[in-house]
């Protein structure tokens, strides 16, 4: 080898390796204020943050935009600085290409841009097909969407479906415990259990989850899944009446006003109180 040659080698011998640390600087800067919580991506020691602060805007997209050369992860992140910042047509863009790369957590938000129409043109059947897609790649929260879609946890397998459920619940996901509560209920993907169903209906009801607190109410006003408790029922069923869900109100004036007055061919008129 030249002299030269051994200058060369050992220039790259030693600019690869800060070549390498620069990049990886970028994507620990661009976690530090950009990684979501609940990206299956992430890893499990980082916190991540629930939505990017105004005053970090810039840097995430100046440091993401590096990273996701090389990285999903950040590519994402890039979408969720661009969308932090109202910029939703680049936001699409770069979750589009981090869905092209696996990224389950940018089909979930791809999903909801088409859903809405914002960023791009809205699009139902593609909406679903990328929420659908997302599901697949093992995103708990994609899981609990699509079982609180028409059709429900039905259009899936119930078996998986449950343990995603099961999953995103551990992540205190009201939507998924709520879900799953359901399908403990019901039987569905797994063994009928009124106290876990309970016990999940009550956790998402903490979170003023309206479907939740209505079963609440339900299992509380005949003592399913543990003690009846009718001035319980009629708190749950108040809390979900007032979030709008029609079920409780009816539900609420039924308890104080117990006795239902019927036409000549059965039909419910009112309700009478005492």
């Amino acid at each position: 080898m030249t002299s030269r040659g051994v200058v060369a080698f050992a220039l790259f011998a030693v600019l690869a390796p800060l070549a390498a640390h620069t990049q990886s600087a970028d994507l620990v800067l661009c976690d530090r204020v950009a990684a979501d919580p609940n990206d299956p991506d992430k890893p499990k020691d980082m916190a991540g943050v629930a939505a990017i602060a105004p005053s970090d805007i810039a840097i995430a997209v100046k440091y993401c935009k590096v990273a996701a050369a090389a990285s999903r992860r950040a590519m994402y992140e890039l979408g969720r600085a661009y969308a932090a910042n109202r910029q939703m047509t680049e936001a699409a863009a770069a979750w589009r290409r981090a869905a092209d790369k696996g990224s389950a957590s940018a089909m979930l938000q791809l999903g909801a841009l088409y859903a809405a129409g914002n960023g791009v043109a809205r699009d139902e059947a593609q909406a679903r097909k990328l929420i659908e897609r997302a599901a697949q790649a093992g995103d708990p929260r994609a899981v609990a969407q699509l079982a609180a879609a028409p059709g429900g946890a039905a259009a899936m397998d119930p078996v998986k479906a449950r343990d995603m459920l099961s999953k995103a619940a551990e992540a205190n996901s009201a939507e998924a415990e709520y879900q799953l509560g359901l399908m403990s209920a019901e039987g569905s993907g797994g063994p009928k259990d009124d106290a876990a169903a309970r016990a999940l209906f009550e956790k998402a009801a903490a979170q003023d989850h309206p479907g939740a607190l209505m079963w609440m109410g339900a299992f509380a006003e005949t003592g399913r899944g543990g003690p009846k408790d009718p001035a319980a029922a009629k708190a749950f069923y108040a809390r979900a009446a007032a979030l709008g869900n029609e079920d409780a109100k009816a539900a609420l004036k039924r308890m104080e006003c117990p006795y239902i007055i019927k036409d000549r061919q059965g039909k419910f008129v009112t309700n009478l109180c005492y």
